[in-house]
């Protein structure tokens, strides 16, 4: 009795380590909702609609008669992925940017700070809760990519790299939305700046990398060697960085100033391990940001 007694206070020790009140709480009101329950069916439904309209689509266009090779398997995955990209950009920061600045509005914010819980404490906690029921979401669809399996010509090594990129960009977003609903009081001044950024970072560093190929490509021949700097740009935008997990090749292409060259230059690193590395720090920058600011400071005189 004594042995199965201790055993189970381990138990009860770890639990109270690994999930802190604050956790806890969030995992229940997140999860135990019908808001919960409905946001995973339409979430699915959406994915599987998109990969059945695809299938159909290029049936149609191969032919009734012939069948689903490798080939448009692999655009299909392609597709998928980008697709799912984009509701992981639309979902993240509407899922962390109103955390803290929603208990603010709602005066709990005060108790929530009371408590001994640390800051980090806090801000981690809301952050893991947040993202938890994302990651649940876009596990719960690996069976709609098993129908691109039956048709061959995408490895397990692709889809592997490309679930854990999706966790990381949902953790670059969650740690972004989190730092902004620490800085702004109002969970809607946040929304709208945690979703401009986000839509910089998709379509802002896009625009200007086709900027910046356009002037280049202006210049004469033998002076655009130097502005092979031009790719970093592209590896700043999270679509060209899971592009580049599905083709590696895209990454001597972006640091190709020059298309009408039959060479290319080859790139100092993948695009999407560049894209690792840079946000990397700043969500951890983003974070330490939340964490200082989360307790009102006393002002010295």
């Amino acid at each position: 009795m004594k042995e199965q007694s201790a055993a189970r206070s381990d138990r009860i020790s770890w639990r109270n380590q690994l999930i802190n009140p604050v956790l806890n709480k969030e995992f229940k009101l997140r999860m135990r909702t019908p808001r919960a329950m409905w946001t995973l069916f339409s979430y699915l439904f959406a994915i599987g609609l998109l990969a059945l309209s695809a299938i159909y689509l290029s049936e149609v266009t191969s032919g009734r008669g012939q069948s689903f090779n490798p080939e448009q398997s692999k655009i299909l995955f392609y597709f998928m992925s980008m697709a799912q990209l984009g509701l992981i950009a639309f979902m993240a920061p509407g899922l962390t940017s109103g955390v803290i600045s929603g208990e603010r509005e709602k005066q709990t914010l005060n108790l929530l700070l009371t408590t001994q819980q640390s800051s980090a404490t806090i801000i981690l906690s809301k952050l893991v809760s947040s993202l938890s029921f994302m990651v649940l979401i876009v596990i719960s669809t690996i069976p709609v990519y098993s129908m691109i399996f039956l048709y061959g010509g995408i490895s397990p090594k692709q889809l592997f790299l490309v679930f854990l990129f999706y966790l990381f960009i949902m953790f670059v977003l969650g740690a972004f939305g989190i730092s902004f609903s620490t800085l702004f009081k109002r969970t809607m001044i946040s929304v709208i700046v945690t979703y401009g950024l986000t839509l910089f970072l998709f379509g802002g560093t896009a625009l200007f990398y086709i900027v910046l190929i356009g002037v280049v490509e202006q210049l004469p021949v033998s002076t655009t060697n130097s502005y092979g700097w031009i790719g970093h740009v592209i590896a700043w935008n999270p679509a060209a960085a899971l592009y580049s997990i599905l083709d590696p090749s895209i990454s001597d292409q972006a640091f190709s100033v020059n298309t009408s060259r039959q060479s290319m230059n080859n790139a100092p690193l993948a695009l999407w391990q560049e894209f690792v590395i840079v946000y990397s720090l700043l969500s951890i920058l983003a974070l330490w940001l939340g964490i200082r600011r989360l307790r009102p400071r006393i002002k010295r005189k």
